[in-house]
């Protein structure tokens, strides 16, 4: 009875897939020639996103992505994560099918959301971000992805 309960109040924010898992660097570069090297992948992608202030690469892994995320400045938001906490784990991104309805639905449910409006992210995505304090402790980033 809990598990039906549980699935019916999540039917708008359905989690299709984990898209990537991202991971603030310092220097980018050095960081892929590492995955090179001794992990043999090449970036798929890679673009500079003014807007997050982030230089991203994303390095596919199965269907799903790992994406090295290195900041444009030490006052972005990347930035101020890398001085306080040092390179590792950023954020855990899933997949749905409408931002726009994870959002409200999340909204509805009391989470506690870092953004409330969808924004544009990389390869033709939208993205919203649900803060870390808000469940498990994890920065949570939802993705729609784009038509092509």
């Amino acid at each position: 009875m809990t598990v039906s309960l549980a699935a019916n109040s999540l039917s708008s924010v359905k989690l299709l897939n984990l898209d990537h898992v991202a991971i603030a660097v310092h220097d980018l570069d050095a960081v892929l020639a590492g995955y090179r090297s001794r992990y043999n992948v090449e970036p798929l992608y890679r673009e500079t996103i003014e807007e997050q202030g982030v230089e991203e690469a994303m390095i596919p892994v199965g269907g799903s992505f790992v994406q090295l995320l290195q900041p444009l400045g030490p006052e972005t938001s990347v930035g101020k994560f890398l001085s306080k906490n040092g390179e590792g784990l950023h954020h855990v991104a899933y997949a749905v099918a409408s931002i726009d309805e994870a959002l409200e639905h999340l909204e509805a449910d009391g989470a506690r959301l870092i953004d409330r409006e969808p924004r544009s992210g990389g390869r033709g995505t939208r993205i919203a971000f649900v803060h870390p304090g808000d469940l498990g402790g994890t920065l949570i980033e939802l993705v729609e992805l784009g038509d092509g």
